[in-house]
């Protein structure tokens, strides 16, 4: 059985900062002319412009590079990849579960809005005009790499190694009560 269990447990979500649950997660490459078949067998329009992502039927597909998307389902079962696998079928690609390696925060507008908590460690402009909802990248939080995705004007995920998960979990803290 997986662990469900939230990012960490330094503290329970605040006002602006929430660990989410379990998530099924995948790492999909693929070639360009790969891109169309790969789509039909998932159910899902894979996004092709750069730092986008899709949210259909249940799968949510992040753009991480030109041959590169994290893929995510909440409260995925285990056996999430393996049915993708099974729909990919002979469809040239590689499909890797990453489930176990990163969690999920959400950043909502509390106190401070979520775009002030995540500059104190991220340089990107946050603004809606410069990262527009639907708009993902990986980039740095302070010295920890995450996947930034903007889900709402008021809102971000945050996909980071469950490593470095407390780490920066307690500097949104910080900035949280610092904002």
């Amino acid at each position: 059985m997986s662990d469900r269990s939230p990012a960490s447990s330094v503290t329970p979500g605040t006002v602006s900062i929430r660990p989410l649950g379990h998530f099924g997660r995948a790492v999909l490459r693929c070639r360009a002319a790969m891109v169309d078949s790969v789509s039909d067998r998932l159910g899902i329009a894979l996004p092709r412009e750069a730092c986008r992502s899709v949210v259909d039927a249940g799968i949510s597909a992040l753009w991480l590079g030109p041959d590169e998307w994290l893929l995510l389902s909440a409260n995925a079962p285990d056996s999430w990849v393996a049915t993708l696998q099974t729909q990919l079928g002979d469809v040239l690609c590689s499909l890797v579960d990453v489930s176990h390696r990163q969690v999920a925060l959400e950043i909502v507008d509390g106190g401070a809005t979520a775009e002030t908590l995540l500059a104190s460690g991220c340089a990107l402009d946050l603004s809606l005009a410069a990262f527009p909802v639907g708009m993902c990248t990986r980039t740095m939080y302070d010295k920890a790499e995450i996947v930034l995705w903007r889900r709402a004007a008021d809102r971000f995920h945050i996909e980071v190694w469950r490593s470095f998960a407390r780490y920066v979990e307690g500097l949104l803290r910080i900035a949280e009560t610092e904002a």
